[in-house]
């Protein structure tokens, strides 16, 4: 499998119309059910699961139809640390926060 990073925008706006598609089948719902579901124009969806070309609201749209907005929710969420701070570091902004009171 090739690296996410290693995609370009038109490659990965394909993948994501190719995963929409794919979850659209796996609910066994047909085009027209997802649009009227979501809201989006039946012209456009068909757009979508062709090109991938699609607005960031009609794309909310359908994940809001197809039960998956959570997958939204880690996109483009802080990096988490590479490592925790040792327990010393831990004492020493301890100890520097107590003494800002």
């Amino acid at each position: 499998m090739v690296s996410i990073k290693m995609l370009t925008p038109q490659e990965m706006k394909r993948i994501i119309a190719q995963k929409v598609r794919a979850k659209r089948l796996a609910l066994d719902l047909s085009q027209k059910t997802l649009s009227s579901k979501s809201g989006v124009s039946y012209s456009v969806l068909k757009k979508f699961e062709k090109t991938g070309q699609i607005s960031l609201e009609s794309l909310l749209n359908l994940a809001l139809g197809l039960d998956a907005m959570d997958d939204f929710d880690a996109l483009f969420a802080p990096d988490k640390p590479e490592a925790a701070l040792s327990l010393d570091e831990l004492i020493r902004e301890h100890k520097r926060k107590r003494g800002r009171k």
